[in-house]
């Protein structure tokens, strides 16, 4: 096992760094899939990130600067400026902790080892993982149409793809519990493979050798909808746990 730790490794976050979110995940929950902010101007506001698109039209990945769109058919293409999204969570990538990953562990191991390397549970951090897997279990929502169903209903016929022996990145967010409705908590990840040709959300994987790279989050800049349907959603749901579960971590059919 090799472990390859900057300074900052074991000690509480030195400097201040933002994470910028565009909604709330309860919104999407309650069907709010209309986007307000654009791919340019989430750009803005960080060169790494994950989201989704206008009427839930595909999964988003950020990576180096550039917004790609995964889509429900398994491809992926770069998004238009001009696309919008109703939820993203995005920043601008500094990894201050970094640690080669041991070999063969699957997705709740890799969870494990990154959990491992964090100074606190109470900070925000995006994660990022490259590297080389057997295999990545994803699945991709399809776009929806008005009037929108709530999104346990719209995931219920999500396209599901298993990708083998694939180098790639994994990318997302590692959330505080006590942001759940917020934002989802414990690990978020999307993937997308170094060819830039298919990836989506992550239900599993199992990673070969990869170096993982965690960026410290001490602030979170939240911009909400002005929508009349934000202002009328049900944004406090006493089963946003158990919504989020169905929602995130539903496992491929094989």
């Amino acid at each position: 096992m090799s472990y390859q730790h900057t300074p900052t490794a074991s000690f509480l976050p030195l400097e201040r760094h933002t994470i910028f979110q565009n909604s709330l995940m309860t919104a999407l929950l309650d069907g709010i899939y209309d986007g307000q902010m654009t791919t340019s101007e989430l750009l803005g506001h960080g060169n790494f990130g994950i989201g989704t698109f206008d009427a839930l039209d595909g999964e988003m990945l950020i990576i180096d600067g550039i917004c790609w769109q995964l889509n429900s058919d398994g491809t992926a293409n770069k998004a238009s400026l001009s696309a919008r999204s109703p939820f993203a969570v995005v920043t601008n990538f500094v990894p201050r902790i970094t640690a080669s990953a041991p070999a063969r562990l699957e997705r709740g191991e890799v969870s494990a080892f990154i959990d491992g390397l964090l100074p606190s549970d109470n900070f925000m951090y995006a994660v990022k993982i490259t590297g080389r897997f057997s295999r990545v279990d994803v699945r991709t929502v399809s776009r929806q149409h008005k009037p929108y169903p709530p999104m346990t209903e719209a995931t219920g016929d999500d396209a599901h793809l298993t990708i083998t022996d694939t180098t790639g990145v994994v990318a997302g967010f590692r959330t505080p519990v006590y942001e759940r409705g917020i934002s989802v908590p414990g690990c978020h990840v999307h993937f997308i493979d170094d060819a830039r040709t298919t990836g989506g959300h992550i239900l599993d994987f199992v990673l070969d050798e990869g170096l993982v790279e965690i960026c410290p989050a001490t602030d979170l800049n939240l911009r909400l909808p002005t929508t009349l349907e934000f202002g009328q959603a049900d944004l406090a749901p006493d089963d946003t746990a158990a919504q989020i579960e169905v929602v995130e971590n539903k496992k491929p059919r094989r």
